[in-house]
């Protein structure tokens, strides 16, 4: 890779309450000879005795019985058990709702909205604006249930004498008493669209009350599904392996990730470059990795179902060392960027140039896409900026303070902000609608930079060694900081990468990858195997445990997971700095 100057930077699921007929019944009961007390015996636990609210289980003692069986009876009725949740009301003597509650509710599903009001006031609420609010819902929906069938005299006295006088939504007591101009253009405005105002949706007033009332009058839909899938996202999120789909989470164990699950083996090398390789990137699909390289060429390599790189173009063109191949949004096309020398355009399917791009006089030494995949731009030797269509016609080109050559280069997924090197120690956030400028300060030189997926965060690489994480909305700011590489006289490139980008790797002049955990900022591997500078790594969008690597010594490393030890197996194999068997890809 190109030794850095003194003077220069680098170069380089479940159903309604309306559906729960047993959940609202004032008769929860199991009746006659649907329940069989002896089989009961032998298929269920012992029964559940209600020994007053202030009981707990649990290891802990922090669990209320009486909460618990509840949260797990509205569970039953939400997945349709009706019998099962009744059953387990009538066995352990803690029913789901008390007498009042339950009339409350049936009243509400068979639309006797005078008699839910008064049943509202009799549940005994604390809260008098929550009573408020709920009884306007439950008078709303009379209100326009009594319009449907052109009831105006009624349907005026609940707006009138009943919803008016709560003081409450005037707003939406204004828009109703319009409704009585054209009661069947707004019926029909209505009914045709989704939401609170269909004259259908009990259903909907229902789920609304939830939000009105405390979760103890109405326990909250699917209340267990919430509390389980929160107990997986804490453990997930204290996981400090943790790169797993959240579909291998199970609720049968604690879910804690081991250090395999960490991409540490070489699967795979690929050495079909005849000099450095000094970058690399796989494709937003994961279906395709490029690289580029001092040999002036760049590689378009292929990624088969299993995982399986093989060489699909070889791109030559380029009269110089190419410093950087950059995907285009759709992945149809790439980008190469000669040494100072010009930039190419590339389709994928054929691996023919379909464009250059250049200046007179001035050549790129990075460059970039358009989130829209419709432009160009590129860091030129002068110190300027430029924009090109997919047609070569230049849009705009400017120099501004920069005192150096911009050797990194970006723009954010939305097109709003244009990231640049533009001093020595400083990176520039141009926001391209306000034309206002923010700017991130180091106090080292900076050689490389790397946008985040969400483009909220940016990693910095400096020429002391260390790596620093920025979260650039709002005011930038310093986040973590990570260290352990070596870097002394070449461009090192870092990518964020695995679950959520939850981890950060970087290549190393000392012949390694190093992987961090990006929030702690802890060193959790180092992986042996090149024989000269790693200058850059890229981790696999789609498929968690794929790294590759890219190294002075002419050779791509794809890093997986180590089979043998995730195993437990105590069988070493021996030979190479990777464990497992190495695949060789020659391009033959």
């Amino acid at each position: 890779m190109g030794v850095v100057e003194d003077t220069e930077p680098p170069l380089k699921r479940a159903k309604r309450l309306t559906d729960e007929p047993n959940g609202f019944s004032a008769n929860s009961s199991v009746r006659g000879s649907s329940v069989n007390n002896n089989s009961l015996g032998d298929l269920m636990a012992r029964p559940l005795t209600s020994q007053g609210d202030d009981e707990t289980i649990g290891s802990k003692g922090v669990i209320k019985k009486s909460e618990f069986i509840r949260i797990i009876t509205r569970a039953l009725y939400s997945l349709g058990y009706d019998k099962t949740g009744a059953m387990l009301e009538e066995e352990s003597g803690i029913s789901l709702h008390n007498s009042t509650i339950k009339l409350f509710l049936q009243q509400v599903t068979d639309g006797k909205w005078d008699q839910s009001v008064k049943t509202l006031h009799r549940i005994g609420l604390p809260d008098e604006k929550a009573v408020k609010s709920a009884s306007f819902l439950l008078l709303e929906q009379k209100f326009l249930e009594l319009l449907k069938v052109e009831n105006i005299a009624d349907a005026l006295g609940t707006l009138r004498n009943e919803m008016a006088p709560l003081r409450i939504n005037t707003k939406r007591v204004h828009e109703l008493a319009s409704s009585l101009i054209s009661p069947s253009s707004f019926i029909s405005h209505t009914t045709s669209t989704p939401g609170k105002e269909s004259v259908n949706s009990r259903s909907k007033v229902l789920e609304e009350l939830q939000n009105l009332l405390p979760a103890s009058v109405i326990i909250p839909e699917k209340r267990l599904e919430y509390l389980v899938e929160n107990s997986l996202h804490i453990q997930r999120d204290s996981c400090v392996f943790h790169n797993t789909l959240d579909s291998d989470l199970s609720l049968y164990s604690d879910h804690q990730c081991g250090k395999h699950q960490i991409p540490s083996q070489t699967l795979q090398i690929l050495e079909s470059h005849t000099d450095e390789v000094w970058f690399l990137q796989f494709s937003h699909n994961g279906k395709y990795l490029a690289s580029s390289s001092k040999d002036q060429t760049a590689i378009i390599w292929e990624i088969s179902v299993d995982g399986h790189i093989s060489l699909k173009h070889t791109l030559v063109g380029h009269q110089k060392p190419v410093i950087a191949i950059l995907w285009s949004p759709d992945d149809r096309q790439v980008l190469t960027c000669g040494a100072e020398e010009v930039i190419r355009r590339w389709d994928v399917d054929s691996g023919d140039c379909v464009h250059m791009y250049e200046k007179g006089g001035i050549s790129p030494i990075s460059c970039g896409w358009y989130p829209d995949g419709q432009g160009i731009i590129a860091g030129m030797t002068d110190r300027s900026i430029c924009m090109w269509d997919l047609d070569g016609r230049e849009l705009e080109c400017w120099k501004g303070q920069r005192t150096q050559k911009v050797s990194d280069i970006a723009m954010t997924d939305d097109g709003k902000w244009l990231v640049s090197v533009c001093k020595d120690s400083v990176i520039s956030l141009f926001d391209r609608e306000a034309t206002v400028e923010r700017l991130i300060e180091e106090e080292e030189m900076i050689t490389s930079f790397s946008l985040s997926n969400d483009n909220k965060y940016i990693l910095v690489n400096l020429l002391n060694q260390e790596i620093r994480l920025w979260n650039i909305e709002g005011d930038p700011k310093i986040v973590s900081r990570y260290k352990g590489h070596k870097r002394s006289r070449f461009i090192i490139r870092s990518c964020f990468g695995g679950y959520k980008q939850a981890f950060v790797a970087s290549g190393s002049e000392d012949s390694q990858v190093y992987i961090w955990h990006r929030s702690t900022g802890k060193l959790i591997v180092e992986l042996p195997g090149h024989a000269g500078a790693v200058n850059c790594v890229s981790w696999s969008p789609t498929n968690l445990h794929m790294l590759a690597s890219a190294s002075d010594d002419g050779t791509i490393r794809i890093w997986g997971l180590d089979r043998i030890n995730q195993q437990n197996q105590k069988k070493h194999v021996q030979g190479s700095s990777s464990n497992g068997v190495i695949h060789r890809c020659n391009g033959n």
